[in-house]
């Protein structure tokens, strides 16, 4: 199954508009963001488990982050409520279950095979940065090489220059609505833009996201 898998090609999306789709287990629910495989594969997936849903113990070989937008997810390791981002490195393995449901934004398959760091991070108890951009906080999450992963916290009417990114950005909006001078993106949109791509973003009503930079490949030049 390929969806938004050429990874040198923008991809934008709204995901409230997608449908659910079944998971190979009861209660569990999936929009698919972007995925280039069958059930193991590399992926970006919104899931969704029902209260009292239950996944197969599994093992991550090319690793698993995920941020909790709602609810609680849990497994063997403890609980985990809105606002956690989770990282379990390759070769981790887990049997996940929500006792009262959740959804969380997860990528599967991306990490780098010697990367065996675990991570848990409280974004709710974590303190955000200040950056060199007015307006705008920072909250990181994870850094390895050129690959940077925050939350950022837009104040109404910020704005950042012209930049580009050499190896590409991801962003999901959690809150508010993003816009650049190719659309607008409100609360719920996935959007990644590849190697090499440029914009001038800015919010007028102010804004919450998840970025992940540095992590595409690099443009063939």
């Amino acid at each position: 199954m390929n969806i938004n898998a050429d990874l040198s090609e923008r991809a934008q999306l709204f995901v409230p508009d997608l449908p659910w789709q079944d998971s190979p287990l009861p209660g569990i629910t999936r929009r698919m963001l972007e995925r280039d495989g069958k059930e193991t594969a590399r992926a970006t997936t919104i899931v969704r488990f029902a209260a009292q849903s239950y996944f197969d113990a599994h093992i991550h070989d090319l690793g698993e982050e995920f941020l909790v937008l709602d609810g609680t997810f849990s497994d063997q390791s403890g609980d985990f409520p809105a606002g956690m981002y989770v990282r379990n490195p390759p070769g981790s393995h887990h049997q996940p279950h929500s006792d009262e449901g959740c959804t969380i934004l997860v990528k599967l398959r991306q990490f780098d095979p010697d990367d065996d760091q675990y991570l848990r991070i409280n974004c709710h108890d974590s303190p955000w940065q200040d950056t060199d951009q007015t307006g705008i906080e920072l909250l990181p999450l994870f850094a390895r090489g050129s690959e940077q992963i925050a939350l950022q916290r837009w104040a109404a009417g910020s704005q950042i220059e012209l930049h580009d990114h050499p190896r590409g950005e991801e962003i999901y909006v959690l809150e508010g609505e993003l816009a650049d001078e190719h659309g607008r993106y409100p609360a719920g949109t996935w959007l990644r833009q590849p190697a090499a791509s440029a914009h001038a973003p800015f919010s007028k009503s102010g804004c919450t996201l998840y970025i992940k930079v540095g992590h595409l490949p690099s443009a063939i030049r």
